[in-house]
């Protein structure tokens, strides 16, 4: 069994990360330590998943360089300068998402060949989330809308309850209207994306990894799975 150091533990998404390594043995991973930004652990890691703080994202990054260890960060809002200094990784394996579940990638990329089928129509993306969510719009939204070359204003935002995260892509043209939504309906769809990649990472050489990657090794997985 893979160890795993799950950074943020005390967050819903590090509570909901653990649950779902518990209960998903056959992944191969299992929980070593539970750490929160600025603490100290003596445990030994393969993984590090970090679901954190800007602060603590970079923490676990020093940790499993530090454990040679690979490194999921999931955490959004963070600095342009850590954000290049990730890409340049070379010595561990390291997978950087603002969204690491592979539902909503898949979405993103339906997103981006409806812009291309109904060229020439005004788009607008909305999203929601709870109101614990301290970066608005969301990461996940800025991805979105950059993929698409919608500018920043044209994505906008509620914060209310405890919603997961919901998007919503308008496209308007002069004698309809195209609405393209997709909603988690627990956050278990991003805990569990993330044990999964994380259970991939693991077993990757070194270097930096998105969800691009990922989805690319689902996808031919699929394939060969079809021609047993």
């Amino acid at each position: 069994m893979k160890k795993v150091i799950i950074n943020g533990a005390n967050g819903k998404m590090g509570q909901a990360i653990a649950r779902i390594i518990a209960q998903t043995p056959q992944r191969g991973l299992e929980v070593a330590a539970l750490r929160e930004a600025g603490q100290q652990v003596n445990q030994k890691a393969d993984i590090i998943i970090d679901f954190s703080s800007p602060q603590g994202a970079q923490e676990a990054l020093s940790l499993a360089q530090e454990q040679k260890a690979a490194c999921l960060i999931g955490t959004t809002n963070l600095p342009e300068r850590f954000l290049f200094q990730m890409q340049e990784e070379h010595h561990i394996p390291l997978f950087y998402a603002p969204n690491v579940s592979l539902s909503v990638y898949f979405f993103g990329e339906l997103l981006k060949k409806a812009a291309q089928m109904y060229k020439g129509y005004d788009m607008a993306l909305h999203e929601i989330h709870h109101v614990h969510k301290k970066d608005a719009p969301s990461g996940t939204a800025k991805k979105l809308a950059e993929s698409l070359g919608l500018p920043p204003q044209r994505i906008s935002y509620e914060r209310f309850g405890e919603v997961p995260g919901t998007h919503i892509l308008t496209l308007l043209g002069g004698y309809d209207k195209i609405v393209l939504k997709h909603e988690a309906l627990s956050r278990d769809l991003f805990a569990d994306s993330a044990v999964q990649v994380a259970a991939w990472l693991v077993h990757q050489p070194a270097g930096f990894y998105t969800m691009q990657d990922f989805a690319s090794f689902i996808l031919k997985s699929s394939r060969k799975d079809a021609t047993v």
